[in-house]
């Protein structure tokens, strides 16, 4: 195996080619010295768990033009943020979104705590959040590792052992690579180099900072690296979502448990999920209506099953009354409040 990099080869690199992200103060910015908001880099950070940076631009503009500062989302309704975090999907985040912004304003004072161990123990803050925050707000040496970073490790050492079990292998080659000097510009450098050159599929070699010193590139493994374990086949599960609209325009909608998948979003009423090979959903519609099922089915993959929804609507009359959710006057109510799933079945209804 090759030496590995100096991280001023990728410092060089990245002062030349850094990312313009929303989020981000770039680095010849941050040598003038400006430094980073800590609640505008843990936002990104949260909003960019499982997602992609393209899907998180707009929701991140929203979030901070309606809630600026961290004392700002911590005194917003739960049920603004969840609408406005529907579709980014993953909703365990808005959640502790909220808990984590309330927790910086009550316990200290408004202001995210430069300790890496103080951010630990925030909610919703775990060790990637935490170095990620520490690192690029507080330029502390802490070692940043998303699945850019392992597959720049997993190449640039050529490392053969598969994820998940390759993490904590690809953890320490990061961490003899962190710098002392600029670990915020670093942790980022890595990232982008991941993201626009050491990409998933055909990564262009040829333009790389690290190429020379790249164990991957020197056996023509790159394109091979990081290995993964298989994944195992998800299951299928089914069930019934009820769209009830009253005569005068009003849509039946309940808000789901804090708890659970899409805990604390708007969704429409239904039938528990069950896996396929056990028994059918059991009908439990909301309200006495004459129910007419829509033709074909809204389905949605979530991280560990595909589900497959039946969507059945009725319309009803203005005295009669839902024995759960309750209905929401046409004026406010938006779809794009509802999480993807939930979006789906209102516009195969809308289409059936």
């Amino acid at each position: 195996m090759r030496d590995p990099a100096e991280a001023s080869d990728l410092l060089d690199w990245y002062d030349r080619h850094a990312r313009d992200l929303p989020w981000r103060i770039r680095p010849q910015a941050r040598a003038a010295g400006v430094t980073a908001d800590p609640y505008r880099i843990w936002l990104s950070e949260i909003m960019l768990q499982q997602t992609t940076v393209a899907a998180v631009r707009e929701y991140f503009r929203v979030f901070t033009e309606r809630w600026p500062t961290v004392e700002d989302l911590a005194a917003a309704e739960d049920a603004d943020v969840m609408a406005a975090w529907a579709g980014l999907g993953y909703y365990a985040r808005a959640r502790n979104l909220l808990k984590c912004a309330r927790s910086v304003v009550a316990d200290h004072g408004g202001q995210f705590p430069a300790d890496h161990a103080e951010l630990l123990k925030l909610p919703g803050v775990g060790p990637y959040t935490a170095a990620a925050v520490s690192a690029i707000a507080f330029d502390d040496a802490q070692v940043v590792v998303d699945g850019n970073v392992e597959r720049v490790m997993a190449r640039l050492h050529d490392e053969h052992t598969p994820l998940p079990e390759a993490k904590p292998i690809l953890t320490a080659y990061a961490a003899a690579l962190t710098p002392a000097q600029r670990p915020g510009d670093y942790a980022q450098a890595v990232m982008d180099l991941g993201a626009t050159i050491c990409t998933p599929k055909r990564p262009a070699c040829g333009l790389c900072p690290w190429r020379t010193s790249c164990a991957a590139w020197a056996e023509g493994t790159a394109a091979e690296l990081p290995k993964k374990t298989p994944k195992k086949k998800k299951p299928i599960r089914r069930g019934t979502a009820y769209l009830a609209r009253r005569v005068d325009g009003a849509w039946l909608l309940e808000t789901r448990p804090d708890k659970g998948l899409l805990g604390g979003m708007l969704g429409w009423p239904g039938t528990d999920w069950l896996d396929v090979t056990l028994d059918a959903p059991v009908e439990d519609p909301p309200i006495r209506a004459e129910w007419k099922t829509v033709r074909g089915e809204a389905r949605h993959t979530f991280t560990h099953f595909h589900l497959i929804l039946t969507v059945k609507t009725a319309l009803v009359p203005m005295e009669r009354n839902a024995s759960r959710g309750e209905f929401i006057e046409l004026s406010n109510f938006s779809p794009s409040d509802l999480p993807t799933v939930m979006r789906k079945a209102f516009d195969l209804a809308q289409g059936g």
